[in-house]
């Protein structure tokens, strides 16, 4: 299992990125949470199986449409075994 925290930057915000991300999550079988961070960048907690975070990871480098443009992506390692149940959009 991989847990990971990351943050994103770019045109992220006000362009359905964390509806985008929460549905991204749920296709890959990733629990974890999405929000808004005061800076305009988006930050994600997720966890799950090892391939279907790397290919959850892949599919939000890429954004959700023409109107987002990620920037940049710091991902980051977690260790533990998160109680997530579900992927939610924090506001």
């Amino acid at each position: 299992m991989k847990y990971v925290s990351a943050r994103v930057q770019g045109r992220v915000q006000g362009v359905g990125f964390r509806y985008f991300t929460q549905h991204a999550a749920m296709n890959h079988d990733i629990v974890g949470w999405v929000k808004n961070e005061d800076d305009g960048a988006v930050a994600f907690e997720a966890y799950g199986e090892d391939n279907n975070v790397d290919r959850f990871l892949e599919e939000i480098k890429k954004g959700p449409s023409r109107f987002a443009k990620v920037n940049e992506m710091d991902v980051n390692k977690l260790s533990g075994d998160p109680e997530y149940t579900s992927f939610n959009v924090k506001y």
